[in-house]
């Protein structure tokens, strides 16, 4: 009895690990799209800044009821974007310190389903080129929330480096506790089959 369920068994361990979730697919393909694009500029690739990508989160957060407008995101005229007055919140969320993101950038984009070439788009032939065009931008981070997308972008100077705030004593609030989703999904698949197989 028990060979007429592994047929099944494997089925089932096959649909599992073909439907494990992708995270951050979007924010990787508009990276890997971003570095390119400063490939063909002489460039060098930015680097993941998970400082710079909390703050993105938090930005994009706020942002994730906005309706996309002519006048939101990339097309924003300059020295009109919105301000936060939480913005010391959301720093401190991140454990940052505003003098240390003095000289980064803060890029929000809006795209209907966040389609991936019009996101690339939105970056590489907007306002927003200047800042993928320079060279003293050396990390990014990226947030998503609904048709949002946020690009944090940092230099390897402390005024722009997206650093560890020290100062609250703490560099992380996981309080030593992570856990790894697709590690534990497979363990329960597998206990799960291995089960059903012995039944």
């Amino acid at each position: 009895m028990a060979i007429h369920k592994l047929p099944l068994l494997l089925f089932l361990s096959i649909l599992l690990f073909l439907n494990r979730p992708v995270l951050s697919d979007t924010e990787d393909i508009l990276l890997t799209g971003i570095n390119s694009y400063r490939a063909t500029q002489n460039l060098t690739n930015l680097s993941k800044n998970e400082n710079a990508e909390c703050l993105a989160d938090e930005i994009a957060d706020q942002f994730k009821n906005k309706p996309c407008t002519n006048d939101t995101g990339s097309a924003t005229v300059p020295g009109t974007e919105p301000q936060f007055p939480n913005y010391p919140q959301m720093l401190a969320k991140c454990h940052l310190n505003v003098s240390d993101t003095r000289d980064g950038m803060i890029m929000p984009a809006c795209v209907p389903r966040l389609e991936p070439n019009l996101v690339l788009t939105n970056f590489t032939k907007s306002q927003y080129s200047m800042g993928l065009n320079d060279s003293k931008y050396t990390g990014i981070g990226i947030g998503k929330e609904n048709d949002w997308i946020v690009v944090v972008l940092s230099t390897s100077t402390p005024e722009g480096s997206y650093s560890t705030d020290t100062s609250t004593g703490h560099d992380d609030d996981s309080n030593g506790f992570t856990v790894s989703v697709g590690l534990v999904n497979y363990l329960l698949v597998f206990f799960f089959s291995f089960g059903f197989f012995l039944y």
